[in-house]
């Protein structure tokens, strides 16, 4: 039998990165819902904008600690935030879905 997610995976990722990823799921949330308010005739739009700011944000952190020399940069927490991002925005949308 193959396994694929076992409990040694999820406790060898590090605390820190699934505090991004859980800041990632509110960001993407957030900014999808002020999305659907900003454009809510072009979802698609809407969607590629939050995605790129969802990027922009989650790579501009670590930028900015990278050439500040404030806190750590690891473009794994970049990932993880952006990777929580979409979950956020993937939500959002089940929740539109769910109430239409």
């Amino acid at each position: 039998m193959l396994r694929i997610f076992t409990t040694d995976m999820w406790n060898k990722i590090a605390p820190d990165k699934w505090r991004h990823f859980w800041v990632g799921i509110l960001m993407g949330a957030i900014l999808q819902s002020a999305a659907w308010l900003v454009l809510p005739q072009q979802p698609i739009g809407g969607i590629l904008i939050v995605l790129a700011i969802v990027v922009l944000i989650s790579y501009g952190f670590e930028l900015f600690s990278l050439i500040s020399g404030r806190g750590h940069y690891d473009i794994k927490d970049a990932i993880a935030s952006i990777i929580g991002g979409v979950a956020g925005m993937a939500l959002n949308w089940a929740a539109l879905w769910m109430l239409l």
